[in-house]
């Protein structure tokens, strides 16, 4: 492979793809110590780590395939995340109302026994039964529903998740580098020599490295092929995720679980204040993951799913938006439905000097855990040491005291008391500690810069610009933020070419 005749950057570890498992194996990486360079052809949390069903739990379903290994790992993380990004990552109580046609009553008061105790809950409220026609969560559905469960689990605010790794991973040294592709890598005199493409630029560089980390999620059985040249036999199944958010559906903060006539269970959840995130579709898919959207047939799925249990049906003319994402899963079995595919992962590792590491599966709540290991078993041939450390320090914005969210909410609400409520919850609810440095010495909204539509002001863009690698509107308004949500068109594309400025300011700088 040629070089180039600048002098070539060297690393301890080199990760394709700034998903949450990348930006998670970044993290852990950087914090050991190591030299370490994260890169992803598209944004941060371009694809599938910001399109999921934003939970942070166990996974109650998987209890049916008896995935319990899977359900005890998960529900141990629960507490661990909340307890490193109290801003992003909050509890939820979710009513599964029960239809005793689907699923009897003593399996699921099983269920939830098991998920009460497989993870060694702390801090989350136990699953109790409930009466709908008495409980506040029962008013919006339909009046043939009578008993139900509550049980909890966690949301958590998914893209943000991985740019925040990230955030944390670049503060320990990791040079972080979203649409960079990763165009080749091959071994050469035991180092890795691989290949980036500034996709911004254009500029082509080589960098080295001591290993070399495939995370690049629905892409990872085609970067072997396609960067490495190397034919992969594992069995990846791409399935799609497909969710739709609709205006609120009902005014408390409690969430939904229903159970679907094909066996499926489809969420409801409070979403951005104002809306009801409905998901997930389960799809099996074929084409670039980077071209999925939820089709006419899921929408309507997901419609007719909660019209069976609420009061107001929904119509699809009635979305206000939709998003959809591709996981790639591992499975050795030869099972055809991909509702009953394993959601746990496989770290693949090739010894061979320099190492390569592949991420096969996983999921958001699992992150941690995973890159703990992968970066374990990395350790030996990087000399890096053994440590569990993530679980302990907290997230970029994390750092709230005692992780009492509601306090310092109002703390920073009494020292900017001209901030309308909904903004400043948004703000600590996106940034926690760092919407102080967002807001800086403001004392009016004014001094926040151009108003661009519903609560988001020029300072804001001018942070994510700063110091999240938000380079576009979109990055900004469906990523970093969920604010688009809120914006019209107009709005909209006022936020991009703002950024576009931006733009043109560095290239001429």
């Amino acid at each position: 492979m040629a070089t180039t005749s600048q002098q070539v950057d060297a690393f301890d570890m080199v990760v394709v793809g700034a998903g949450i498992n990348g930006a998670g194996i970044a993290r852990d990486a950087a914090g050991r110590g190591l030299k370490v360079l994260i890169c992803d052809q598209g944004d941060l949390a371009n694809y599938t780590s910001s399109a999921s069903t934003k939970l942070v739990h166990g996974g109650l379903r998987y209890l049916e395939y008896y995935e319990f290994r899977l359900v005890q790992k998960a529900l141990a993380e629960r507490e661990v995340l909340l307890g490193i990004a109290p801003h992003i990552i909050w509890p939820l109580r979710f009513v599964m109302p029960h239809v005793k046609a689907l699923r009897p009553a003593w399996l699921i008061r099983l269920g939830l026994f098991l998920y009460d105790h497989l993870g060694g809950r702390k801090k989350l409220p136990a699953s109790r039964g409930i009466n709908l026609r008495q409980h506040e969560t029962g008013a919006p559905l339909t009046d043939e529903l009578s008993k139900g469960f509550m049980y909890s689990d966690c949301w958590v605010q998914d893209s943000r998740l991985v740019v925040l790794n990230c955030m944390d991973a670049a503060n320990r040294g990791a040079s972080v580098r979203p649409r960079t592709r990763c165009i080749g890598a091959q071994r050469t005199e035991g180092i890795w020599e691989i290949r980036l493409k500034d996709l911004v630029t254009g500029e082509e560089s080589v960098v080295r490295s001591r290993s070399l980390v495939n995370a690049a999620g629905p892409w990872v059985a085609r970067f072997l092929d396609d960067a490495m040249s190397r034919d992969d036999d594992k069995d990846v199944h791409l399935v799609k995720g497909s969710h739709i958010v609709v205006p609120s559906m009902f005014d408390h903060d409690a969430s939904y679980l229903f159970q679907n006539n094909d066996g499926r269970v489809i969420f409801a959840i409070p979403y951005e204040q104002h809306y009801t995130l409905i998901g997930t579709t389960d799809v099996a898919y074929e084409g670039n993951p980077a071209d999925a959207q939820a089709s006419e047939e899921e929408i309507q799925y997901l419609c007719d799913a909660v019209n069976r249990y609420f009061k107001k049906p929904i119509t699809p003319a009635e979305v206000t938006w939709t998003y959809a994402g591709v996981r790639a899963l591992y499975d050795e079995s030869e099972e055809d439905d991909v509702s009953a595919v394993s959601r746990d992962y496989s770290l693949d590792l090739d010894e061979r000097k320099p190492p390569l590491l592949s991420v096969f599966g996983g999921k958001i709540t699992t992150y941690r855990t995973l890159a703990r290991q992968a970066v374990d078993q990395l350790a030996p041939a990087l000399d890096a040491k053994v440590v569990d450390w993530t679980g302990k320090e907290t997230l970029p914005g994390g750092d709230i005291p005692n992780g009492d969210f509601d306090a310092y909410l109002a703390s920073v609400h009494r020292d900017y008391p001209w901030l309308p409520d909904d903004m400043v919850w948004r703000l600590v609810r996106n940034y926690g500690t760092e919407a102080r440095r967002l807001l800086g010495s403001a004392q009016s909204l004014a001094d926040l810069g151009e108003h661009f539509g519903s609560d988001l002001y020029e300072a804001e863009l001018r942070y994510l610009a700063d110091y999240e690698w938000a380079l576009s509107g979109e990055d900004a308004i469906w990523r970093r933020t969920r604010i688009g949500l809120a914006l019209d068109q107009a709005q909209q594309d006022r936020v991009s070419a703002w950024f576009g400025g931006q733009q043109k300011k560095r290239a001429t700088a």
